[in-house]
């Protein structure tokens, strides 16, 4: 391609036209902002679960089980904390907590239970409501509520509620947790799930709850998924206010060293905050929500602006400085710097869109808003900053703006200079023996990276347990909002093992009236893994059968009929199950028999209890190994719930981060060796180009091992993203000297490319990342994890093109025969084709 060519075209539109481009851009920009009304936001978990196999299972069985046309209710805990939480004192707290919390108009509340009212209903069996439960109480003696409350020492419906260190005979217990139930209409159960999306009906219940039961006293705190569903969404707001101001403190602060000009300054500034504003736009008008994930969004976007930005101020000033004017000097600079920017953009569009091949939503949202952006940022400021930039430079002379240092970054007899020839230096004196120690360090790294674990848990969206005092000394508006829900997702983890312990389901599919049904269901606790909870040599559970066999332990009626239609005597009919089931739903039991049996009989659950300290993806191998029980005999099982769906999130989320590394890795290669074949005629550049960035990849993914950080929903994205954005550098580096070359000898060519190109990465990679590094300051903990790693990604890609870079194209430069005292453009008089303008002359023409 000649001087005619795509580049050469978009510099002469940008010198001739200036000022109809940047009314063009403004315009787009109007286009783009009207979306920012549009955008939602999502949060939590529910956003990765959705469409996964487990979570499936798991919707049809809150579709299926329980009982028809009647309002959807949702419950919030009341965890009391005390010396003694059963002493007569705290509990007729609890009571009066859970009376307020009654009295009290809008909090439809329909019911409420405690170990308390228990008590006093066991001291006074009339005791039906809350307040004649405090009647009780309080009329009781101290020595009455002990021994109620050692009667009560058997009693699931008193032990549940108590905490482990639970003690008879003394009569006394740290923690205990008292449950309101409430009245939602309409609300789809309105329970845990709806908080695991970042909305749910019981937000302000919940929050209303809790400066109700402030009014009581003592160590009450209200808890629920409406809790947690607040703050999944209050974290987001929170990061937003503390992240945003520092990135953009820490970035002016760097690009005014990278400018020194107020004028460029601002340029470069407006110019990022158009690539923000058309980004969310752009968000806005496809309907994507803005998620947790999408607050990196802006720091990658800052990422790609700032280093775009920097070399073109940079290396306008650097033909400025040889004496040409502003028209040409900008002619010059953009039809060179456009080659650099398409080949950047391009790889970097493929490192975010290979999380597509994601299964999971948000990891594909967060790809194409990200990739969507980079484009964005490429017109930016590939076009608009040049054509802006040519239209105040012309009016410097004849408007009194002041002017600072218009000097390019690492001029010759700098400090910055001598520190950015290291990689020169070494590739002049030993190239071959750096290189084998680099593909043996890469090669190590990449071996210990691949026991990097794996993780996704609700805890991951919500604000650490303790926040950081740092954060906590930060004014208003900036200052986080006060957390609770990990403290006492912790707190109930630690003192109610027995009642807080997970649970796995099984899904059965399948006409339950066959005479098999119940016994092969019976049957899949037997010998149960040791994840399970067991009593006897069988796994503790919660059926159809268990509630058959509880009605026939009450029930002599219903008991005869089991024993008349059980052939084993076993306590599991086999015979008659329409008859049986047709006693249960038309008696008191109805009610519990449709939690576990669907209305038309083709369908149940069985809810395993589990160890509250197992390993999560121990449970789900153990969950479907009880399911392949029963698929092994009778049909179809699906292990589910919120540990297996995690677990299966999980999986995932590893899955996602090896494809989509895979993916961005191999399109990448593919991509430089196809536009370093069409541009330069050279695709073996492709091949250079990659050496430095898998160095950077398998460095950073030690990183994450020896720091202990697991690939989760946030961090599942950082390999690709590393070859993202890690590619910038290495394709500046190889672009310029390729450039340098044609015109000096090897060793000239590599230390004006470091010297120029290297000043303006250099700049970049500080502005960048401090820039995103402060999300490090986060409130949500992984979002930090995720800057922390994204940072030390653009580290590593600046370090190993400075260093690594040099040496690999000595290598290269010999093996296509140059001569290395001379310049390529004076062996040969063969032309290669040079998008940015003007026919190169190179000794082998191609590959």
């Amino acid at each position: 391609m000649t001087d005619e060519g795509l580049a050469a075209a978009v510099a002469a539109e940008i010198t001739e036209r200036p000022g109809r481009i940047v009314v063009a851009f403004l315009l787009l920009t109007l286009v783009f902002a009207g979306g920012l009304a549009n955008v939602s936001t999502a949060a939590g978990t529910e956003q990765f679960t959705s469409g996964i196999p487990a979570e499936e299972a798991l919707s049809d069985i809150q579709r299926e089980f329980g009982p028809s046309f009647s309002e959807d209710t949702g419950s919030t805990q009341l965890v009391q904390r005390d010396r003694n939480v059963l002493s007569k004192p705290a509990m007729l707290r609890m009571l009066e907590a859970q009376d307020r919390l009654q009295g009290t108009d809008g909090l439809r509340v329909v019911g409420v239970s405690s170990p308390a009212a228990t008590v006093a209903r066991t001291i006074d069996p009339d005791a039906t409501t809350t307040e004649a439960q405090i009647r009780a109480l309080e009329r009781a003696t101290p020595t009455e509520i002990d021994r109620a409350v050692r009667e009560n020492a058997d009693n699931p419906a008193f032990t549940g509620g108590v905490s482990d260190d639970f003690n008879a005979e003394s009569a006394s217990a740290s923690a205990t947790i008292g449950v309101v139930t409430h009245e939602i209409p309409g609300a789809g159960g309105g329970g845990a799930a709806a908080g695991q999306s970042g909305s749910s009906p019981l937000t302000d219940i919940q929050l209303r709850s809790q400066r109700v039961v402030d009014t009581v006293g003592g160590d009450i705190t209200v808890f629920g998924s409406g809790i947690i569903s607040a703050e999944f969404s209050s974290v987001i707001t929170d990061s937003l206010l503390i992240v945003t101001p520092a990135a953009v403190l820490l970035i002016i602060g760097f690009l005014i060293v990278a400018y020194r000009d107020l004028i460029d300054l601002l340029l470069g500034s407006f110019s990022l905050l158009l690539a923000v504003v058309w980004t969310f736009g752009f968000l806005g008008l496809v309907g994507i929500p803005f998620s947790q994930m999408m607050i990196s969004v802006p720091p990658l976007l800052l990422a790609v602006g700032i280093d775009f930005g920097i070399h073109a101020v940079n290396r306008y000033r650097e033909d400025r400085a040889e004496g040409h004017g502003v028209e040409e000097a900008m002619n010059l600079a953009v039809r060179q710097l456009l080659v650099a920017f398409f080949i950047v953009t391009g790889t970097t569009v493929i490192g975010f869109l290979a999380n597509l091949t994601s299964d999971l939503a948000p990891i594909r949202e967060f790809g194409l808003v990200a990739a969507a952006g980079i484009l964005f940022t490429f017109l930016l400021f590939g076009v608009f900053l040049p054509a802006a930039k040519v239209l105040i430079d012309q009016r410097r002379d004849s408007i009194p703006i002041p002017t600072f240092s218009q000097a390019p970054l690492g001029a010759e007899g700098s400090g910055l200079a001598s520190a950015l020839r290291v990689g020169v230096s070494v590739g002049e004196r030993a190239p071959r023996v750096f290189l084998a120690l680099v593909v043996v360090l890469t090669a190590v790294s990449g071996g210990y990276a691949a026991g990097i674990s794996t993780s996704f848990s609700q805890e991951d969206f919500l604000p650490p347990e303790e926040t950081p005092e740092y954060l906590e000394e930060l004014p208003e508006p900036f200052a986080p909002g006060d957390y609770s829900a990990v403290a006492t997702l912790n707190f109930l983890e630690e003192k109610f093992t027995a009642s807080q312990g997970g649970s796995v389901t099984i899904y059965v599919e399948g006409d339950m009236e066959d005479s098999t049904r119940l016994e092969e269901i019976h049957r899949m606790g037997d010998d149960p893994p040791s994840t399970f909870v067991s009593e006897d040599g069988r796994a503790e559970s919660q059926s159809i059968v268990t509630v058959i066999q509880q009605r026939a332990d009450s029930d002599p009626e219903f008991r005869r009929l089991v024993e008349r239609n059980d052939r084993n005597a076993n306590g599991v009919p086999d015979d008659n199950l329409d008859e049986i089931y047709d006693y249960l739903l038309s008696s008191s039991s109805r009610e519990q028999a449709l939690q576990y049996l669907s209305e038309d009989r083709r369908s149940t659950q069985v809810v395993y209890s589990t160890e509250a300290d197992a390993d999560q993806s121990a449970v789900t191998a153990d969950g479907r190994s009880v399911a392949d029980r029963y698929r092994d005999t009778s049909g179809v099982a699906v292990a589910t719930g919120s540990t297996v769906v995690f677990a299966a999130v999980s999986d995932l989320i590893f899955t996602s981060a090896v494809q989509s590394l895979a993916v961005a890795l191999s399109l990448t290669v593919v991509f430089l060796l196809v536009i370093y074949g069409l541009i330069e005629g050279l695709p073996s550049l492709g091949l250079v180009n990659t050496i430095p960035i898998v160095a950077s990849v398998a460095l950073v993914a030690a990183t994450m091992r020896l720091a202990g950080i697991a690939f989760n929903a946030f961090t599942a994205t950082i390999l690709s993203l590393t070859i993202g954005l890690g590619i910038d550098y290495s394709v500046h580096v190889v672009h310029r000297f390729i450039d340098e070359r044609g015109e000096h000898d090897l060793v000239t060519a590599l230390e004006r490319t470091v010297r120029g190109t290297g000043g303006a990465l250099l700049g970049s990679m500080l502005t960048t990342t401090t820039g995103i590094g402060v999300l490090v300051f986060s409130v949500l903990s992984i979002l930090g994890q995720f800057g922390t790693l994204t940072a030390l990604s653009i580290l590593y890609s600046f370090v190993t093109s400075m260093l690594v870079l040099p040496s690999a194209l000595v290598i290269w430069d010999g093996l296509k025969g140059h001569d290395p005292t001379k310049p390529v453009e004076a062996e040969s008089g063969l032309s290669v084709p040079f998008l940015g303008g003007g026919d190169r002359t190179e000794a082998t023409g191609a590959d």
